[in-house]
Parts: structure tokens; sequence; C-alpha cells
């Protein structure tokens, strides 16, 4: 965990994934300090220190869901992303909002079951092997009746290894994944029969052909959860769900009611939402499958545009709950050329990973760069502004014949993508935005 950072290096952190934006990358990281500022209290104090919650404003694209998603992957907490729009009031079919709850408890148990799993890897690939070499064993006798069992057993495990048996099919036993869910009518919620009865059904096993690999990867999680404590898995899972946990509540200026929509029709639910969403933002007490959690401490970050509605158009109670509100800015021509060359994993780097693979080379200089950064700010502004996704379309627009005609079947092919480059292969939508200036 690395909950002890100052928020000087929270933001340095952040800023290899994301340009711009230092007041909403400041927030976060005074929110995720006071986490760990609550931690070192006494226990009584920790009680009454709650989370600043957080509403970040801004348009499409400029970093929202991301400055979140860094954020809970720097300290290893539990994560949920969800979108206001998907849930509705209760009494209205649809998904309830404590479903978020049991979203992040899903989201928790996964973090810690893995953490477990790396533990116990060792012993449970050990195992893992022992089933394939049994699986395996009689065919490689066959095809060397001369050879001591243990040498056979030895050559299997190499094979294993070197992925030469990966896909030679065999016959294996393994438990069967019962998925019985069941909706509950009106209230968005889905049971798992089969977990509910627990212990009471015994786990069925059955035979499947499958190839090495696939069989060495459902062994190896079998293994694992035999090594594992499941009810100690779940406890640690619900403890860091409350006490890490970090829940991004995405469109929820779409929720206001006052989008333009009135307060009927399809969206006669909004406010409503808002009233549900208050009891678990305050702190109140969700049944999961592996145990009630509370939502007290859990740290909310709301986003959203607000094109056609403001902030306080969400209902007071709900605006109290998130003291914190910051804006987030457009996406400049400058912060376009440091999201192409600066940080770390950046759609050039990606792109030339891709079509390296097939053995191109693109090589991309700095007026190429800086003339795939002009375009997209032309191109957000004439037409629906969607910020650095931008990038997106134009790179594989650029990158289209490329793409297409590269097969790996031929030497190293260099390719450099200067501002010629890019202004040849994406005369087609220059001249479309600049045809648009004279269009009233």
């Amino acid at each position: 965990m690395k909950m002890e950072l100052s928020p000087k290096q929270i933001v340095t952190e952040l800023d290899k994934y994301i340009i711009g934006q230092d007041d909403a990358k400041k927030a976060v990281a005074i929110a995720l300090r006071n986490r760990y500022r609550r931690s070192k209290l006494p226990a009584e104090m920790r009680e009454e220190i709650t989370p600043k919650n957080i509403i970040m404003q801004g348009p499409t694209g400029v970093g929202k869901t991301e400055i979140a998603r860094r954020l809970a992957k720097l300290v290893k907490a539990p994560f949920v992303k969800v979108e206001a729009t998907k849930f509705t009031e209760v009494g209205y079919v649809g998904r309830d909002v404590e479903s978020i709850i049991r979203d992040l408890a899903e989201a928790s148990i996964r973090l810690v079951k893995k953490e477990r799993f790396d533990e116990v890897r060792e012993k449970a690939e050990k195992a893992t092997y022992e089933r394939l070499v049994l699986a395996l064993f009689q065919n490689y006798k066959t095809k060397h009746p001369d050879m001591a069992d243990d040498t056979i057993k030895d050559h299997i495990v190499e094979d294993i290894k070197s992925h030469k048996l990966d896909n030679e099919i065999i016959e294996v036993e393994v438990l069967e994944e019962n998925n019985s869910m069941q909706m509950l009518g009106g209230m968005g919620m889905e049971l798992n029969i089969s977990e509910m009865l627990g212990g009471i059904l015994p786990k069925k096993k059955r035979k499947k052909r499958l190839a090495v690999v696939d069989a060495q990867h459902i062994f190896l999680n079998e293994e694992s959860e035999k090594l594992i404590d499941m009810d100690n898995v779940s406890a640690e899972a619900i403890r860091r769900a409350e006490q890490d946990g970090i829940v991004f509540i995405d469109e929820i200026d779409k929720i206001t009611g006052k989008n333009g929509s009135g307060s009927h029709g399809p969206d006669v639910s909004r406010e409503g939402v808002q009233r549900d969403l208050l009891p678990i933002v305050e702190g109140s007490t969700v049944s999961t499958k592996y145990g009630p959690i509370r939502t007290d401490f859990i740290l909310f970050i709301a986003a959203g545009a607000f094109h056609l509605s403001k902030i306080e158009d969400l209902i007071p109670e709900l605006q109290g709950r998130f003291p914190t509100t910051v804006a987030l800015s457009n996406i400049t021509y400058e912060d376009f050329v440091k999201i192409l060359s600066d940080t770390e994993n950046s759609l050039i780097l990606q792109y030339t990973s891709l079509l390296g693979v097939d053995n191109i080379k693109l090589d991309f200089t700095k007026d190429g760069i800086e003339e795939i950064a002009r375009i997209a700010v032309l191109a957000n502004e004439t037409n629906e502004n969607i910020g650095a996704r931008r990038l997106h379309s134009i790179m594989e627009s650029l990158l289209e014949d490329v793409s297409f005609n590269a097969t790996g079947d031929h030497p190293v092919i260099v390719i450099t993508i200067d501002k010629k480059y890019v202004d040849e292969h994406l005369s087609n939508i220059c001249k479309k935005f600049d045809l648009s200036k004279y269009i009233l």
C-alpha cells in the first residue's frame, strides 16, 4: 500500500498519466492523504472523521474518470465506476443504488483474492503440474515405453512450462460452475441460488475436454482456492471496501431532472435516484453476500459535464455531502502535445508497440506530433468537443493504411510520421474542417 504518499507525491504519480487538471489532482491527493491521517488517529476520533467527497465538473474526455481510476490503482484501493443514469428510483424497474456497494464488494474480493493467490502461487503451481502430469502421463508412456516414470513426469513439466503442449487436448475433471441467477422483480437485484444454499449442495465435478493451457488456468484457480481461507478473504475485503473503497459516479448531472425534459416521461425518477443515493453517501449499511458493508468512510467522487444543468440543481442534501467541487478545463493544444509524447503508455507508444509486431517501426517527429495536436484541437472546436478521446479517432485515421497493409512477413519498415505525412493522410479531415467555417 502507498497510503503514506504525501499529496505532492500523489500528484507527481498522477502526472505520469494525466496532463493538466492540477486542481482536480490536488483535491483527490488531499482526500487520499486524509485517509492516511485518519488511520493514525485513536478509534473514537476515527469514527467522527468522514471523507470529504468530491464533485468534478468538466466536459467529456478531460480526465475525470482517469484521475479517479489511477488514484485507486495507486493505493490498490477497491474501485468501482458507475453511471448515475443506469439507476432508477426504488419502485421502478432497473438497478437500485445499493448495487453500487455490492459491486464495490466484488471489486474488493477480486483485489484481496489476487493478493492471496500471489502468496500461494508457488504451491498452487506445483499442485497444478501434478494434475496435468496425471492427465498427460499415459500418452507420454505409450510414446516412450522404455523411459522411467520420473523422467517422463519431468519431461511433461518441462514441456508445459515451455508451452509446447498448450494446444494439446486432454480430458480432465473440473468443478462445475453454478450460475443459477434469478432476478427479483422490480428491484433490479440478482441472486445466485447456488451461493445462497452455500455448503448445503455439494460441489459437482464433470469431465471436460480442454486444451492444456485452458486446463492449467482452471487447475491453478482451483488449487489456489484450496490454499486460501475464503472467510479471511471476505473479512479483509469488507474491511477494505469500508475503509479504502472509492466509488466514482459519472454523469451525475444527468439525474438533476433539469435537463430540459421536465418532470414527466421516462426521466420522472431522476430526483428519486438522488434521494436514494443520499443515505449511501451519508453513511448506511448495505447487505452483500459477503456480509454487511458500512458506507460511512467510502470516498465518493461524482462527475458530470453540467452543460444543461448546474451543481446547484442537485438536491441540497446531496450537494452538502460533496463539499469539494473542482472544475476541469478543456484540453489545450499544449496539453495534446504532452498527452501524445509525455504520458506513460501514451497513444504513440501504444501504436508503435502494436505495429512493431508486424515489423513496422513508427518514428514520430516533433512537428508530426504538433500537427496531430493542432488537428485534434481543430476537430474539437469544429465538432462536438470530446476532449482527449479525439486523439483515438485521429490516430486511427492517420495509421489506417499502415495497419491494414502490415503483414509481418516483410523486413522491418521504418515509417516517419512528420508534418508532411500527417497532412497527406488527414487531408480529407482538414478540408472538412476548413469548409465548416463557411457554414452559418
